[in-house]
């Protein structure tokens, strides 16, 4: 003990406090460092040693000791920027990326992430980002599965975080499963056509539509416009991505004293058809009059007095070897799961594809606002002929009529009103195939395609990572957290979920570290480095004074 102990005391004190100048030093220095998180440093003091003092046993304190160095994760400020792929996090978590070929992730808040010319995100060491794939949904469950399948709450992630990679930069094409034509016919419309049958005297007025439709005119339009009071369009697609016109006709039923009969119901018979020489399915090569060819499904619509669509029929060719020139082969319409009656044009010729319940059948199921809550048909009308047959002028015979057996109603449905004949909303859900035109990411962190088809696909789920004691990371340099037995290993999870912060795209996390303060702390560093030197000097005048003694 003695003197020079107090020279050793004072150098401790050099040492912290130049050690707390280095820490502030590489504060500033990274204060333009993207998602740095600043340090500081915390002394303590270091072993006191004992003396015997008047009272007993006192303890002098021998200089001060770092104790320890902690991280600052508070959220650095957010910097807008013009890339999709630069992701910042608001709140806790770190992005977890991996050197390529390794076993190892390493943790950031940087998220300055490019793709590579392989189609990695890498961060600016080549790291990739890490992240789930996202399961992509079958549109087509629409009219060939159940429709609470389809039901999602949030992303769905498959397998395990691996790195993100930009391969699918085509949209496959998807064929028309579901057409939705909700529509308003004239109620004032006159009637057009008239059907053949000989019941009664001459006049079909249930199939008057589809006794005038000839896919063998010369001219080679199936249905003139003077045989119909409306017709609608929309554009669908087959399984290839290629376009197809799908149209409905539609014409009122207008006979004597029908009002009357069926009290106070209007009718109108409707046709589903493309054009004939896109309909592809199987029995039109073998069929001994091919005069309804592109006829999909033919059927009637039934208002009540107040305009209100409530029940509908439909016929179509259900077996792929019968003959559709005999209209007992037009036979009701199957139900997709989701209880509308569906059709099937078979636009490639596919093999085991021409009817509703083929294999390789692609459906579609046409809603007009009217949905069957059963299975089954209602009524006696087995087949297109016996509706072409129907004697309509008694209501007995009107109420042996096919029509679904419990119906629903959307809140958007088919009307007949006194307003004129619009289309009120139309949709499909095909679309042909699409080239990647850009990437979004939401704050979910869900990495979004956007194709040229207008098709938004998601691709892959950003993973984020936090940790029990972040406290304990260990630095790597360049941005970078490994993990220890301290800090317990990461708990990876989605953004918005588990405490885990939500993810900014467009946008870059800034250097947390406040000028201000680290200019407080360096002047007080500055002045205990002075103090301590003073005590130094001033011990050292002490040891010049006791070596004077001698003289």
């Amino acid at each position: 003990m003695g003197l020079s102990a107090s020279l050793y005391s004072g150098t401790s004190g050099l040492k912290v406090h130049g050690e707390g100048m280095t820490v502030i030093g590489n504060n500033i220095s990274n204060v333009s460092t993207l998602g740095y998180k600043g340090s500081s440093m915390y002394f303590e003091d270091a072993l006191s040693q004992e003396v015997t003092t008047a009272s007993g046993v006192g303890q002098v304190g021998r200089g001060v000791a770092v104790g320890a160095v902690m991280a600052d994760f508070a959220q650095g400020s957010l910097e807008t920027t013009t890339s999709a792929t630069d992701l910042a996090i608001g709140g806790n978590g770190f992005f977890v990326v991996s050197p390529a070929g390794e076993e190892v992730n390493y943790y950031t808040r940087a998220g300055n992430f490019t793709f590579d010319e392989d189609g990695f995100l890498v961060d600016s060491h080549g790291y990739r980002l890490q992240g789930w794939e996202v399961q992509q949904t079958d549109s087509s469950v629409a009219a060939t599965g159940d429709a609470t399948s389809s039901a999602s709450t949030g992303v769905k992630t498959t397998g395990v975080p691996q790195d993100i990679k930009l391969e699918n930069f085509q949209s496959p094409p998807q064929f028309t499963s579901h057409v939705d034509m909700i529509v308003n016919v004239d109620s004032q419309s006159e009637d057009r056509t008239t059907g053949e049958a000989a019941i009664p005297a001459d006049d079909a007025p249930f199939t008057g539509i589809f006794d005038a439709y000839d896919a063998d005119s010369v001219d080679g339009i199936p249905l003139g416009d003077t045989a119909y009071a409306y017709q609608t369009t929309i554009k669908v697609y087959d399984e290839n991505g290629s376009s197809h016109t799908l149209t409905i006709y539609m014409d009122p039923v207008e006979y004597e004293d029908v009002v009357d009969h069926a009290g106070g119901k209007r009718y109108w018979e409707y046709v589903v058809a493309v054009p004939p020489s896109e309909d592809n399915r199987e029995f039109w090569g073998t069929a001994s009059d091919t005069s309804a060819r592109g006829i999909l499904m033919t059927g009637t619509l039934t208002f009540n007095a107040g305009g209100e669509l409530e029940n509908m029929s439909a016929y179509t060719v259900n077996d792929a070897t019968a003959d559709p020139a005999d209209l007992t082969n037009w036979e009701p319409a199957n139900f997709s799961q989701n209880g509308y009656p569906i059709c099937t044009a078979n636009f490639l010729g596919a093999t085991d594809a021409s009817t509703t319940t083929a294999t390789e059948a692609n459906n579609i199921e046409i809603n007009f606002g009217l949905r069957n809550k059963s299975t089954s048909w209602s009524g006696s009308v087995d087949n297109l002929q016996e509706l072409q047959d129907l004697d309509v002028t008694t209501a007995a015979s009107l109420a042996t009529m096919n029509g679904m057996a419990s119906t629903e109603i959307s809140a958007l449905a088919t009307t007949n009103y006194s307003t004129g004949s619009t289309t009120i909303f139309q949709s499909q859900d095909g679309y042909t195939a699409g080239f990647l035109q850009n990437i979004s990411v939401d704050r979910d962190g869900v990495i979004t395609g956007n194709y040229s088809n207008g098709q938004v696909l998601q691709l892959f789920a950003v993973t984020l990572a936090t940790f029990n004691n972040n406290f304990a990371l260990y630095r790597e340099g360049g941005n970078l957290f490994s993990e220890t037995r301290s800090s317990g290993p990461p708990i990876t999870g989605l953004a918005n979920t588990g405490g885990k912060g939500s993810i900014a795209s467009n946008s870059l996390e800034q250097s947390n570290v406040d000028l201000a303060t680290e200019f407080v702390k360096m002047i007080t560093t500055e002045k205990g480095f002075q103090a301590n030197s003073k005590t130094i000097t001033t011990v050292d005048q002490m040891l010049t004074t006791l070596i004077q003694l001698k003289r």
